[in-house]
């Protein structure tokens, strides 16, 4: 018999609301839901194969065992004994320092890893992690807690009501949003332009964003932040910048109007290839729109200048008046507030950097990490402190990481190596143990931390569609299990229920101590005693109820919580997005610190890069709507068809390099070389080429049957591992000088 579930996708920001229909325990359609109060019927490619990825005969099912080099399934029990088997010895010979773990992206996706790796890594007690975090987005997080307190204060474009949009180094028409939850945003973009409104895309490559925009902006890549800045010296020499309501909780306005004189439009142009006079003009459009916003996203973060432009971009918010009100750059105001949001236990109020360094590179820690390309010289290099086991969480680093040749080499030096991961991919088959979690079907999903960037406040939950077999731990359990391991003990020692009773506990314990919180001086049991459930479903109960619409435990007659959201399958919607930036600035001055001197002192470097000549080809990188990093090209219907793994270039730089369409070239870097066929377009500015990421499935040992067919290349083979932001340590990406030749 056919049955219809309502289903949120969880691949990316956009949230789409999806009906999928069941015969039996196989997917046979999916389409959008045209009630879901998010997404009202819109949905891409990809959420339309969730049931592909369920039935992917190469996704794993049970835990595999490395016996030299093959591999043999396991029951749990033995996969978890194994676990403690290879990972005792180690640490009690070299300790726990000799300990790491890599959190991948697919963490912020799923309902229970999002919530979980917290407590794997408090109650693990490793000293120190990598993650996806320092390839992505670091330096909007150093700037979140520097200039608004908070890490993942990240204030979003209010798209459905601005009159004014700049967009720097993101392309929604490939990635829907991106630290900016919105479904449909080009649908959003085209509403601005027919309410009279403009939009204006800065970018290397005139991507199908620039479709849906008034204007495209070819960028020199890593010249965001000069430009930015040229920007913001217009406003303040013209006498345009305006706090507004803001003027009273701002603190440092005057320290930047004292550092921009040098960023002129004339002293940038031709660092940006932006002419001064276009420069001059979107600063006078910024400042002269009824309502304007600056949104800037994984460009402007992993490239030369990463930590200036994201900072520039909340300063051109701020001093044009357009920050924290409606049509500008707002904060969300989530029903279920993220534990992300709490300040992280190590760290002093107001945040502080460089409080250790690696012990290799020398690389200084910033927000409790060091750039990921460091990993593979930690692994490699002998001496106290060598690392010598990785638990690998939700991520492919051989495919995502800087220098992934490097990490290539290091992984089988490692004495012993876990993966929770879905597949045996070009990272897994390095492990000693594969952990598999459950398929997105097989578990229920709200997303934990997304909703902090969304357009509205909304929210919506789903149920799981198919019931997991009997013997399949959820991966909160698999993590409660892993963190009591590392910690000691042995497997059949270690009850997860207690583990989840303290970490619950705990969490309910340090959000009634904030002050500030909703439930600050209620008793800590009562509220324990009160959430029912177990996992993340408690939390996200407890989240829902002490949230700005919650029940409050009572308080609230009639409020929302986890059992009322439920009874709500196409979700809740309670409007747009309001002024509350008081609430959502916790620095120790209670204002926007506006000119952070950790940030500010960059400058230095900034201007020194005005000087310098540019010669020869960048790499960028790019992304395809049908694509998600390296996790979802498996799927036969989203990688069939036309080759997308190209060398995109410029056709005047086709003719410099002696290259035809369709034929293939070396692509050299001071890191590596990589051979890719060539798609020669006037899409790319000269003197920019452009490669995809999240390619390179050639690797042998891997279980990716599609995949492998469709193999494309490695980008990262050609990201130099020391090329970071300096002030955040975020790798440089974006910008790599590269050599294009003939095959």
């Amino acid at each position: 018999m056919s049955r219809t579930h309502l289903r949120t996708c969880p691949l990316c920001e956009a949230m789409c609301g999806l009906e999928i229909t069941v015969e039996g325990d196989r997917v046979t359609g999916i389409r959008p839901d045209d009630d879901d109060v998010w997404s009202r019927g819109y949905v891409c490619p990809k959420g339309a194969v969730l049931g592909d990825l369920h039935h992917d005969p190469d996704r794993l099912r049970a835990p595999l065992v490395r016996d030299g080099d093959t591999w043999r399934q396991v029951s749990w029990a033995e996969a978890f004994a194994e676990v403690a088997k290879r990972l005792h010895p180690v640490i009690q010979q070299h300790g726990m320092e000799s300990v790491t773990a890599y959190i991948g992206n697919p963490t912020a996706h799923n309902f229970s890893l999002s919530r979980y790796v917290g407590a794997f890594m408090g109650m693990s007690t490793i000293p120190s992690i990598y993650s996806a975090g320092t390839v992505d987005q670091w330096p909007k997080n150093l700037v979140g807690a520097l200039v608004y307190g908070g890490m993942w204060t990240i204030p979003v474009p209010d798209l459905d009501r601005t009159d004014y949009l700049l967009v720097l180094g993101a392309n929604p028409s490939a990635s829907q949003g991106s630290l900016l939850a919105a479904a449909d945003v080009l649908g959003r973009l085209d509403a601005i332009r027919a309410r009279g409104g403009k939009v204006v895309v800065v970018d290397p490559r005139r991507t199908g964003t620039v479709a849906h925009a008034d204007e495209w902006l070819p960028i020199r890549p890593g010249t965001d932040a000069a430009f930015l800045a040229a920007i913001v010296q217009v406003l303040f020499e013209e006498k345009r910048a305006d706090l507004g309501r803001l003027a009273g909780i701002v603190a440092g306005i005057e320290r930047v109007e004292e550092l921009c004189p040098p960023f002129t439009p004339e002293a940038v142009a031709e660092t940006c290839a932006i002419p001064a006079e276009t420069i001059r003009r979107l600063a006078r459009e910024l400042a002269e729109a009824p309502t304007a916003a600056v949104y800037g996203r994984i460009g402007t973060c992993n490239q030369e200048f990463g930590t200036l432009a994201s900072w520039l971009v909340e300063v051109v918010n701020v001093i044009s008046g357009n920050l924290d009100r409606p049509g500008g750059s707002m904060f969300s105001n989530p029903i279920a507030w993220s534990m992300t949001t709490l300040h992280p236990p190590d760290q002093p109020p107001g945040f502080e950097m460089h409080r250790w360094r690696s012990r290799v590179r020398g690389a200084p820690e910033v927000l409790g990490q060091v750039p990921l390309s460091c990993l593979a010289e930690e692994i490699a290099t002998p001496g106290k402190g060598q690392i010598r086991a990785l638990i690998a969480i939700a991520g492919n680093p051989v495919i995502s990481a800087p220098d992934a040749s490097r990490l290539e080499e290091a992984l089988p030096l490692l004495d012993c190596m876990i993966s929770v991961d879905n597949y045996l991919n070009e990272t897994s088959r390095h492990a000693d143990v594969i952990l598999p979690g459950l398929s997105a079907l097989e578990q229920p999903h709200y997303d934990e931390l997304i909703w902090a960037w969304s357009v509205r406040n909304a929210g919506k939950f789903s149920e799981a569609i198919f019931p997991p077999p009997a013997d399949r731990p959820a991966e909160w359990e698999i993590l409660l299990q892993l963190a009591a391991i590392v910690a000691g003990a042995k497997y059949g020692d270690v009850d997860t229920a207690t583990l989840d009773d303290l970490y619950f506990g705990g969490i309910v314990g340090v959000y009634l101590a904030d002050p500030r919180s909703s439930l600050h001086g209620r008793d800590a049991g009562e509220i324990v005693a009160a959430t029912e459930g177990r996992g993340p479903e408690r939390l996200l109960d407890f989240a829902i109820r002490c949230g700005p619409w919650g029940d409050l435990y009572g308080k609230r007659p009639g409020g929302l919580t986890l059992a009322r959201l439920r009874e709500q399958p196409h979700g809740v919607d309670m409007g747009p997005l309001e002024p509350r930036v008081e609430e959502m600035v916790r620095t120790p001055s209670g204002k926007i610190e506006l000119a952070p001197e950790y940030i500010t002192a960059d400058l230095v470097r900034l201007r020194e890069r005005l000087s310098r000549k540019d010669e020869g080809l960048v790499l960028v990188s790019r992304r395809h709507l049908r694509s998600n990093n390296s996790w979802m090209h498996n799927v036969e219907k989203l990688v069939r068809g036309r080759e997308r793994c190209t060398l995109l270039i410029h056709p005047e730089d086709a003719s410099r390099c002696r290259i035809e369409d369709g034929a293939r070239a070396l692509i050299r870097s001071p890191a590596g070389t990589v051979e890719a066929p060539v798609q020669v377009s006037d899409e790319m500015m000269p003197g920019v080429v452009s490669l995809p990421h999240g390619w390179g499935h050639d690797l042998a040992g891997t279980r990716l049957g599609v995949a492998q067919r469709y193999a494309g290349v490695n980008n990262n083979i050609l990201a130099p591992g020391y090329l970071v932001d300096v002030p955040s340590g975020n790798a440089v990406v974006n910008g790599i000088p590269v050599e294009v030749t003939p095959v």
